[in-house]
This record gives structure tokens, sequence and C-alpha cells, in this order.
């Protein structure tokens, strides 16, 4: 497990930015937490640490976005208007899952039941003040929690 406490938006986009680093193809992320912890913002400084050229944005009613101008296909997807899990499998959520690219899941605890075993669930709650976040990373696989071994080694003083 690895706890970083972001003091502002743009520390919880350069997360996003260091966790782009370690990544690979087929990789899953699982963001949790309330409206406005974050959630998107981390999901856009992944996508900048890529090389993504697109804005990203919050596939709110589309449910995916997907964006392949960086060095990984990046398959955005928000659950929280899913009615169930199973629109989530007719969705061909295998296919991003198992795919060539990146797959983030906002709203990740609305489907828990039909992810893979292996994922990197990052939860993100309000801090002590307005703009501070606190995320939480918890590794789910051996190459989950090298990646968090990782980024541990490397993590520039924040807190």
């Amino acid at each position: 497990m690895l706890k970083i406490i972001s003091k502002s938006l743009d520390e919880t986009i350069r997360i996003g930015m260091d966790l782009s680093k370690h990544v690979m193809p087929g990789d899953l992320i699982c963001l949790t937490g309330d409206l406005g912890t974050g959630k998107t913002s981390f999901t856009k400084g992944l996508g900048k640490g890529l090389g993504i050229t697109e804005y990203i944005t919050s596939p709110t009613y589309t449910i995916i976005n997907e964006y392949y101008s960086g060095r990984i296909p990046l398959y955005h997807f928000d659950v929280y208007r899913l009615g169930s899990a199973d629109e989530m499998l007719e969705l061909g959520c295998d296919e991003y899952f198992f795919g060539n690219g990146i797959t983030v899941l906002e709203w990740a605890d609305n489907v828990l039941d039909i992810l893979p075993e292996e994922k990197l669930c990052i939860i993100m709650n309000v801090g002590n003040n307005f703009d501070e976040r606190i995320i939480t990373m918890k590794a789910y696989g051996d190459k989950y929690k090298t990646i968090l071994k990782e980024m541990k080694n490397s993590e520039s003083p924040r807190n």
C-alpha cells in the first residue's frame, strides 16, 4: 500500500503523471472516491504522462473515452451511471482489460465483482482542507506490487 497526500489539484495531476512512468499495456487502474475528489484530474495526469495530447474529460455520459495519441492507449471509463456490472460486461470490458492500453475505471467499486483479480486500486478522499487529497494505492497482484515499490523508491517528498 502507498499513501500520498496531495496538497493541490496540480499535485494530484503530478501524482498521475508519476504513475504513468510505471504502467504497461494491459494494466488496470481502479479509482474510487466521492464526487469531487480528483479522479478525473488524476486520470488527466496519467494521460499527460503517457503523452496523450487530446483533452481528457470525464466520460460520465459516454461511459468510455479512448485516447490513442500517447505512447500507450488510454481507455477511460466512468461507470457511475451503469445500472449493473452486467452492463459493463455488455460493453466488452474484457477487450479493454486485457488489451494493448491502460484501462482506468472511475467509480470502480460499482463493478468490483467483475474485475480481474490483479489490479491497482486507488482510493481518493478529501483531506483536512478543501484542496488536500489523501490518495491510497493498493496493489492486487505482483506486477502492481512492483509498481508501488517503484513509486515508493522514486517518490519525491510531498508530505
